[in-house]
């Protein structure tokens, strides 16, 4: 997993609650387990204006003109700002595939989908809950500000905006711990790999049987 530790990117707001998982990436194109790939078809029925297929060429396909996504001033965009409950719905984890195959790497919001919240950190997504003032206040700010970009440094915890102003967040010190060194599941296990060959070794030896 790509570790994080300070981004300074531009902000995609998403001005709508409750953004589940199957708008975010939807059920067809769910087929595939390999993370990668999923980027183009990333809101997929708000994004294009026609229906959205596995294996089809994307470039080819008409884009929703009045979406946000869709605008010049948003591309290339790695923070996205959403309303309350952003993940909801299923648990598909292709949701956080797709906003990091996209290239989206900090999402915040008043509030998140637990289970959405827990896939986003092992995947290299930093999920950033604030205040729905402050997020509000984002949303304006956004709006009026071509460009507007934020720093997010996950070690201090501190989100620096355009004007210098910084707004603080919370966030588990374990999962600081393994977004800060690129660590996933199998990135914690894989730590104690000597032990775990040290033990099928010695298990080997009392009951060669089982090999």
């Amino acid at each position: 997993m790509e570790k994080f530790e300070k981004l300074t990117g531009i902000v995609m707001p998403m001005d709508r609650p409750n953004v589940d998982t199957d708008a975010i990436i939807p059920k067809q194109f769910l087929k595939s387990i390999k993370r990668t790939g999923f980027g183009p078809n990333l809101f997929d029925e708000w994004r294009y204006l026609d229906q959205g297929e596995p294996d089809a060429d994307n470039s080819r396909r008409p884009l929703n003109p009045d979406f946000v996504l869709n605008q010049e001033r948003y591309q290339g965009a790695k923070i996205l700002l959403a309303r309350e409950n952003f993940g909801c719905g299923s648990s598909r984890e292709h949701a956080p595939w797709a906003l990091a195959d996209y290239g989206f790497r900090v999402i915040i919001a008043p509030s998140f989908a637990d289970i959405f919240f827990n896939n986003c950190f092992k995947n290299g997504l930093l999920p950033i809950v604030l205040d729905e003032k402050t997020v509000d206040d984002l949303f304006r700010e956004i709006d009026a500000t071509p460009g507007y970009a934020l720093r997010v440094d996950l070690e201090t915890q501190i989100i620096t905006k355009p004007d210098g102003g910084e707004i603080s967040f919370e966030v588990d010190e374990f999962r600081k711990y393994c977004l800060l060194n690129g660590l996933d599941d199998i990135g914690m296990t894989l730590q104690h790999v000597d032990d775990i060959r040290a033990y099928e070794a010695r298990r080997q030896q009392e009951a060669p049987w089982l090999f």
